[in-house]
């Protein structure tokens, strides 16, 4: 019972592998394209300690959100249109350049 007590003490003290986060200025711009529409959506570094979550489309975004391009850079190009970002809308806002 002490083993069994001491184990579950130890695996819960182990801290969880720290997971790298994709990052878009580590792959090119058709790599990183390519990964946004595989996967749907995902959070993905954009640089430094910068990151944001990207879509393949407004399906992955909520009801009440819509999916703005999102150019971010990449190793091989400044502004690489990799998908989407989700956004909500406010008062002030209307469907124009960027949509």
């Amino acid at each position: 019972m002490i083993f069994r007590i001491a184990t579950a003490l130890m695996v819960i003290a182990v801290p969880a592998a720290a997971q790298t986060r994709p990052s878009s200025t580590d792959m090119t711009c058709q790599q990183t394209a390519r990964l946004v529409q595989a996967r749907g959506a995902l959070v993905l570094g954009t640089g430094g300690q910068t990151y944001d979550r990207f879509v393949r489309d407004r399906s992955f975004c909520e009801i009440t959100e819509i999916a703005r391009r999102a150019f971010r850079p990449t190793r091989d190009n400044p502004t690489c249109l990799i998908g989407y970002t989700c956004y909500e809308p406010g008062a002030d806002d209307w469907p124009g350049a960027g949509f």
